[in-house]
């Protein structure tokens, strides 16, 4: 009888970049990416927690190096992805919030939002891919959006608005890059215990409300999201594209 064979979770001799590395998720998926194998370049734009990350991935016989970058600067990503790659995985991780009612949001956090969530994820992504088609190489490309691309939130207009259109965007450039077996996808989490949701979860009754809509009754941790990066970068994913991957405890399952 013959069996089939289960598909590899294994990363090795692949180039990996990930954006957003200083930190929480995007610190995550770096040492998951590493521990799987891959050869991860770790870009942020303070140098020295991705240099820190660099030295602990190194002293672990894993394959990691530092690039300080800031992807909101479209010039220099396109020219260091360029530079550096063809990168054969991308995970984006780099985003930021400015929750606020959406009568109070202001211009400046709007734009900041929108320039960093979005139009960075956007034209860091192109230039990934971009590379990849110049090569003839498949690849898969990770952005970090979140449930709350998917359904709405108190004061999370605008960083809802940027993950819905994270999501249409995911799904477009799927749409456009399969023939050249380049899978762009999303992972979705919800609140992960990182310094960025550190803002909601200090206030009580926030925090409240999201034990009571995560059905599996706990927050995330980082290690939550690791494994389901991993899959997605990996030939066990192979033939999903152009979808979003949603760890958010049952969150929108209503």
């Amino acid at each position: 009888m013959s069996l089939p064979r289960t598909p590899s979770f294994r990363l090795d001799g692949r180039r990996a970049l990930v954006a957003g590395a200083s930190s929480g998720i995007g610190l995550g998926a770096a040492v998951a990416l590493a521990d799987a194998g891959a050869d991860v370049t770790l870009v942020a734009r303070r140098a020295e927690p991705i240099a820190e990350l660099a030295r602990s991935l190194t002293d672990r016989g894993l394959a990691a190096r530092a690039l300080p970058l800031d992807i909101t600067d479209i010039a220099a990503t396109e020219t260091a992805v360029a530079n550096h790659g063809p990168f054969d995985i991308l995970v984006n991780s780099a985003g930021l919030a400015r929750h606020s009612p959406a009568l109070k949001t202001t211009l400046a956090d709007y734009d900041a939002a929108m320039d960093l969530n979005l139009r960075a994820a956007y034209f860091l992504t192109r230039a990934v891919a971009a590379g990849l088609i110049a090569q003839g190489k498949p690849g898969s490309l990770i952005n970090i959006s979140s449930q709350m691309g998917h359904v709405g939130g108190p004061d999370r207009a605008v960083y809802c608005a940027t993950k819905h259109a994270l999501e249409g965007m995911t799904k477009a450039m799927a749409i456009e890059w399969g023939r050249h077996s380049i899978r762009v996808n999303t992972v979705c989490p919800t609140f992960i215990r990182t310094p960025l949701a550190e803002q909601t979860l200090a206030i009580p009754e926030r925090r409240a409300w999201i034990e009571g809509m995560i059905k599996l009754g706990r927050l995330g941790e980082i290690e939550d999201v690791m494994g389901p990066v991993v899959f997605l970068a990996s030939d066990a994913a192979a033939l999903i594209t152009g979808t979003s991957l949603l760890v958010d405890g049952g969150w929108t399952a209503e």
